[in-house]
């Protein structure tokens, strides 16, 4: 493996982890995974995280060939002394458990209603008939897992982030590392459910991601471009 590869693979892997640890989209498999089998909630939260990670990175890939390189570079420094920036802010003043407590409250109102509307239609329709297309295709908990992480992540910070690491760095140890990255954090999401997601630290999870992300910006700062 290249040395472009591995560098790629361990900016990413730690980006992800200290991005994703604590995020909407943990607290949501986690949530998820205490309500439905465990092994739907993964494959669907995994599926939609590892295409995101896939999108981004080609968005990443693409943007030199659209943009000078240097100016690539210049953004992508940017961006993540931004986010650094950005993460300690989070970690200094927000309260800890929001996002958990958000998360909650919107799965549980979803819950409530889909459990309240198959009681009235139960003894109406038929399962088959009345099911959409997608759902005779996959398990409904399997896309509900699916269609929340995607659009979870669509837009944040961990994606805008993929996209410039991918601009400056090897698109597939990006990948690799992003995948890597969101199979552990998703794995403890669901194998350690809510307990874990309470024991979490946002605030520090928050500062040590603020300081990597800094880290980042430093490194692209003082790094030559290549032409």
């Amino acid at each position: 493996m290249s040395s472009s590869i591995v560098q790629g693979l361990t900016k990413s892997l730690a980006m992800t982890v200290l991005s994703e640890i604590g995020d909407k989209t943990f607290f949501a498999a986690a949530i998820l995974a205490m309500r439905h089998p465990r092994k739907l909630v993964f494959a669907g939260c995994m599926v939609a995280l590892t295409v995101m990670c896939i999108l981004s990175a080609l968005l990443g890939w693409a943007a030199p060939n659209l943009i000078s390189r240097k100016w690539t570079h210049h953004i992508t420094t940017i961006l993540f002394l931004g986010f650094g920036i950005w993460s300690l802010w989070d970690a200094f003043n927000e309260g800890e458990s929001e996002e958990l407590a958000e998360v909650e409250a919107k799965l549980d109102a979803d819950f409530k209603a889909n459990t309240g509307a198959k009681g009235k239609n139960k003894a109406v329709i038929s399962k088959k008939q009345k099911r959409p297309f997608l759902t005779q295709l996959f398990s409904p908990i399997f896309l509900k897992a699916f269609s929340i992480t995607f659009f979870g992540e669509w837009g944040d910070k961990s994606q805008l982030a993929t996209i410039g690491l991918a601009a400056d760095e090897n698109p597939f140890g990006v990948v690799l590392g992003g995948i890597i990255g969101q199979a552990l954090c998703t794995t403890a999401a669901v194998v350690g459910g809510k307990s874990l997601a309470t024991q979490i630290s946002e605030r520090i999870v928050a500062l040590f991601g603020g300081v990597l992300f800094i880290v980042f910006g430093i490194q692209s700062f003082l790094s030559t471009v290549e032409s």
